[in-house]
């Protein structure tokens, strides 16, 4: 059997991620940031955009001499002065981005496809010419001729670009389309293949796992999800699917996803939703007595991912929803031994606080219900710590 393929995590949090409506990070952010991608194992950072000004530049190049791993890499134009701000930042690595669509060339720049042609080619001779390693992005892709696309990077290839970046710029596409697009791509090109993928049908995720079956060899992704419009991929759902659906490698450090979340959501002023995938506070909580009586068997009834994975660990609530098992698990872990009438009563009289209360029920409100309910027969103290 073939060793899995390694794939190469490119985060854009300092740059697409920035550009999310309303967030805009300082200084002290931005390495912050910018560190804890490096030690949750991320290979390559976008570290921001230097045509921006001379005081983006001067961050970039902060950003830059704090990493020790880490890749840094500017996103520019197809455009010298913006790899010569590029080279101010003291960065080797650069996303030279053009847009392939026609409408975008036509509306952006007013080119035709034989003067973008000519515009990679001068670009990309002219970057690699300054000792820079070149990856080409194709703003737009998704609405952009194959032909066109494949001629493209074609150009870009041999001018010394060693890397394809397919912009899915205005999130149009589905995993099927993405798949034989990126299949179609690895097929005819000998370059390295980057997916970055918007959220605006909500797809961004499954469009980037969907890229890398297709034979993409790098992820561009956002934490949380993070960027403009409805975001990009968000980097913990990209890492944990090519991990889980057997896609390949990563070099993520699990456990630091947690923190690193922490660190953009706090940065960003965008709370991380309790149900947001990995990291929501919500995701390893079982409510369900079906669900609950099945993880109390076994975990991997109901969890396909292990929470100490991610150095979590699994909490089981009570609620409306809730059942016997964990009714009885509470009465058991307080030294109570209830009858099954008594569970069933108690069964109810919780069900209805959650209703009214709207929200879970504590461990120390069950066993208050309890003693209202049986106070003449509970012969046993009632500890006071709070359940979940």
């Amino acid at each position: 059997m073939a060793d899995p393929k390694r794939i190469i995590i490119n985060d854009s949090t300092l740059r697409d991620g920035e550009q999310a409506p309303g967030v805009a990070f300082t200084l002290a952010e931005k390495i912050a940031i910018a560190q804890a991608l490096e030690q949750a194992g991320i290979d390559e950072i976008e570290a921001g955009t230097p045509a921006i000004g001379a005081h983006e530049v001067v961050e970039i190049a902060e950003v830059v001499r704090s990493l020790k791993t880490a890749k840094p890499i500017a996103w520019c134009r197809m455009t010298r002065a913006d790899v010569d701000a590029a080279c101010r930042c003291g960065l080797r690595r650069v996303n030279l981005s053009a847009p392939l669509s026609d409408v975008q060339m036509r509306a952006k720049l007013g080119f035709d496809r034989a003067q973008m042609l000519a515009r990679i080619r001068t670009i990309v001779s002219y970057a690699t010419n300054c000792g820079l390693c070149v990856a080409m992005g194709g703003e737009d892709s998704s609405r952009a001729s194959m032909d066109f696309i494949l001629a493209a990077v074609e150009a870009a290839a041999e001018c010394g670009a060693t890397r394809f970046r397919y912009a899915d710029t205005l999130g149009i596409l589905d995993p099927f389309a993405v798949y034989a697009a990126f299949q179609q791509l690895s097929s005819r090109l000998d370059v390295e293949l980057e997916f970055h993928g918007h959220d605006d049908l909500g797809l961004a995720t499954a469009n980037t796992l969907a890229a890398i079956r297709g034979g993409a060899t790098h992820a561009s992704v956002c934490v949380l999800g993070l960027g403009e419009r409805a975001g990009n991929a968000a980097l913990e759902e990209v890492a944990t699917g090519i991990n889980r659906l057997g896609l390949g490698t990563t070099g993520v450090r699990w456990k630091r996803l947690i923190r690193l979340a922490s660190i953009v959501s706090a940065a960003a002023c965008r709370p991380i939703p309790e149900g947001k995938a990995i990291v929501g506070t919500s995701v390893f909580t079982h409510e369900s007595g079906i669900h609950v009586d099945g993880l109390m068997k076994d975990p991997a009834t109901y969890e396909a991912l292990s929470p100490q994975l991610f150095g979590r660990s699994r909490s089981i609530v009570l609620g409306k929803h809730s059942g016997r098992a964990s009714v009885q698990e509470v009465l058991h872990s307080a030294g109570v031994t209830a009858s099954d009438v008594q569970v069933c009563t108690l069964l109810n009289k919780l069900r209805t606080f959650a209703l009214e209360a709207k929200r879970n029920i504590t461990r120390q409100e069950l066993l208050d219900l309890y003693a209202q309910t049986c106070a003449s027969t509970c012969s046993k103290p009632l500890h006071s710590e709070v359940f979940g």
